[in-house]
């Protein structure tokens, strides 16, 4: 069956059900993935430091796009993940170097965005001394 042949209908339910869509898949990760957690408590101390140290508005765009960006990899990562354990569970080298390069990607994503979360925040908390 190719595209053209395929009946996909166009709808506002269709649109709406999208986002139900994302939502669970959304919920899933934040449920079932242990990063997901520890990226929520981050992006919950991240903010509340940044309302204390009183951060420029161009600081709060950058930090908040540096978190939404580790999320979305985190996200990618996640369905990465499921796709390959959906092919095999058994030992497959090409399966290893998608599943570690994909939480490579997380962990480079997380690395840049704690440095520049340092450089943010660190002349920050010194100025208070």
């Amino acid at each position: 069956m190719n595209l053209e042949s395929k009946n996909k209908k166009y709808g506002f339910k269709r649109f709406l059900m999208s986002f139900k869509n994302s939502f669970n898949g959304f919920k899933h990760a934040y449920l079932n993935e242990q990063s997901m957690f520890i990226h929520f408590i981050a992006v919950v101390l991240t903010v509340l430091l940044g309302i204390v140290l009183k951060i420029s508005f161009i600081e709060w765009l950058v930090i908040i796009s540096l978190l939404v960006f580790v999320a979305i990899i985190e996200l990618l990562n996640t369905a990465i993940e499921s796709v390959c354990d959906a092919v095999t569970f058994d030992q497959n080298k090409y399966i290893k170097v998608a599943k570690d390069t994909a939480s490579s990607a997380v962990f480079l994503a997380t690395l840049v965005t704690l440095i520049v979360g340092l450089i943010i925040f660190i002349p920050k908390i010194i100025s208070l001394f």
